[in-house]
């Protein structure tokens, strides 16, 4: 089942800079954070924006609006997250066609030089609150790995 997208960000806030590959690594919770795991879509939402707010805003700005840093993870049919790389991306070389390209791309190479420094989890929790921010609430399904390949980022 494909869920269309209606306005995406982050993925897809760590997501505009670039992407590549279909899946992102995945390590295994440790007992702290399957404790504290979120159980919900918006349990994600909420942590996703403490984490966002700590580790995406300063580069993509407090709303996902993109900065001179930084492309917008919020506001697809303004351009944010385009299907292509654009042609001044730094890190971006693949197309994001569903969430799980983003999601693969941000635990690689965000934040800057640090990819792969968060757990999937608040990866995942960062791109939840990014889904929400650009309209699109997953009710009661928790945004995973397998999920996000079956989400497609919308396109105007």
């Amino acid at each position: 089942m494909s869920i269309q997208l209606v306005g995406c960000v982050a993925a897809l806030v760590l997501v505009a800079c670039g992407g590549s590959g279909p899946s992102p690594a995945v390590s295994p919770p440790n007992d702290a954070q399957k404790a504290t795991a979120p159980a919900t879509f918006s349990e994600q939402v909420t942590l996703g924006q403490t984490l966002y707010g700590q580790h995406c805003a300063n580069c993509h700005g407090a709303s996902g609006q993109g900065t001179g840093d930084a492309p917008a993870v919020v506001g697809l049919d303004k351009g944010a997250l385009p299907l292509d790389p654009p042609s001044s991306a730094k890190f971006r070389k693949s197309q994001f066609k569903t969430v799980a390209d983003i999601a693969d791309f941000v635990v690689k190479n965000m934040p800057p030089n640090k990819g792969g420094s968060l757990s999937t989890e608040d990866y995942l929790a960062i791109l939840a609150f990014d889904l929400k921010a650009n309209g699109i609430d997953l009710g009661d399904k928790k945004l995973d790995l397998a999920l996000a390949s079956t989400l497609d980022v919308p396109r105007k």
